[in-house]
């Protein structure tokens, strides 16, 4: 058997103690990278969700200004319909006060 001196024995290095000496900071490395980009991932999710949160309310508002716009422009059809409705009222109106001068006028007209 050989006899190895200190400086000999430091520096011998066997295969399973290189790939031990790497592999295990590189899995190390690998667990706590896909612990930050976990803890990221979980932060920018609960951004997104109070995001979400302040724009559905931001909607609910929208559709409340959106029944209240269709509520005056059902009001604002119904003048319109009133005033429609009166323009013939008048139209009618008229035609009988026209019909009736014509039958005076044409009474008039007789008699003299």
């Amino acid at each position: 058997m050989r006899k190895w001196g200190e400086a000999q024995h430091l520096s011998l290095v066997t295969n399973e103690q290189l790939y031990i000496a790497i592999g295990i900071p590189m899995l190390f490395n690998a667990a706590l990278l896909g612990l930050v980009i976990a803890y990221i991932n979980a932060k920018v999710d609960k951004v997104e969700s109070k995001f979400e949160g302040r724009f559905e309310a931001i909607d609910a508002r929208f559709d409340a200004v959106d029944a209240r716009f269709e509520a005056v422009e059902g009001r604002l059809d119904a003048i319109g319909k009133r005033f429609d409705d009166m323009r013939d009222l008048w139209r009618a109106e008229l035609r009988r006060v026209e019909e009736v001068l014509d039958a005076r006028l044409k009474h008039l007209e007789e008699r003299g």
